[in-house]
């Protein structure tokens, strides 16, 4: 008889085989609590909505089945094409100051030109841990025409005071508050990935003559170019589900933000003030389409880039 032969008929012991098994199930079993919140909390009200999303309550007659028809009056809804138009605005205005300030701010801690960078990180990234209500709350205040700081200031100084809570002015607000808030968080994202470069690769291009811009430029940002493709996402759909600045803000310019000034606020104001569950469900399910499609576009060009 061959070894093979041999060794295939000893029989594997029982503690070994359900060691293996254990192994197997160890994941799993750590996965569990993650799954059984991500099916609760996730999937059971996204499948909730979208079959709610398919039904209409009218007054004669009660609930009833219309298919694609809230999808469609969603599409043709000016108010909803409103609100998507004006976070647009509000993202082509506050992204790109964003994330240019926070990988300013990465690339300055990283290159170890600033001393007492524990100090700094904690500065950049302590209004994020100021929720985004008590921010609004308190850039509310500063931006009051009466009495805000700001105001009292100009006056003081004998001047205009400056109009933040106008027509013309709501969105650079809002875009001032999400930006003070969300570059500290953007900045982390940046600087670990830059962490991840290897230092060999800077003291090549040293040697080679290159200078600290020459490496900021050629170096450090087409390697974190994920990363910043990352952040961008994540901030096109952060845009997109604007909801607590403007309807913080609403309490001191109500004439200016109106109850669809974005599709959040919209669908808050369906669903809770005019009882339109099913119609809220499907403009909920058409915004994320538009995130969707808008998220897709961004890490489309990013690639291309990389590959051209």
């Amino acid at each position: 008889m061959s070894v093979a032969k041999t060794f295939n008929t000893v029989k594997t012991p029982l503690w070994f085989r359900r060691a293996r098994i254990g192994q197997k199930i160890t994941p799993y079993l750590f996965l569990t609590p993650f799954l059984a919140g991500f099916l609760v909390f996730m999937v059971y009200p996204l499948i909730y909505a979208l079959n709610l999303s398919l039904y209409r309550k009218k007054l004669v007659g009660g609930t009833s089945f219309v298919g694609l028809d809230n999808y469609v009056k969603a599409f043709q809804d000016d108010n909803f094409w409103a609100g998507v138009r004006n976070v647009l605005v509000f993202g082509a205005m506050q992204i790109p100051v964003m994330l240019g300030l926070a990988l300013l701010f990465a690339l300055l801690l990283d290159g170890k030109l600033i001393r007492r960078q524990t100090i700094f990180r904690l500065g950049y990234f302590l209004p994020f841990a100021v929720p985004s209500v008590v921010a609004a709350l308190i850039w509310g205040y500063f931006y009051g025409q009466s009495f805000g700081p700001i105001a009292q200031i100009a006056v003081a100084l004998h001047l205009k005071p400056p109009l933040f809570l106008t027509p013309s002015g709501i969105i650079p607000s809002i875009a001032n508050i999400a930006t003070w808030q969300y570059t500290g968080y953007n900045m982390l994202i940046l600087f670990a990935a830059l962490k991840g470069i290897p230092e060999e690769l800077y003291e090549a291009a040293r040697v080679d003559g290159a200078s600290d811009l020459q490496i900021a430029l050629k170096i450090r940002i087409p390697i974190i170019l994920p990363a910043i493709a990352l952040t961008a996402i994540f901030s096109v759909i952060g845009t997109l589900q604007l909801f607590n600045e403007p309807n913080v803000l609403r309490v001191v310019a109500p004439t200016v933000l109106d109850s669809h000034f974005t599709p959040n606020i919209y669908v808050y104001n369906l669903a809770f003030a005019n009882r339109q569950f099913d119609y809220s469900a499907a403009i909920a399910f058409t915004l994320a389409l538009v995130t969707a499609v808008l998220s897709s576009l961004v890490l489309l060009a990013v690639y291309r880039r990389e590959a051209s």
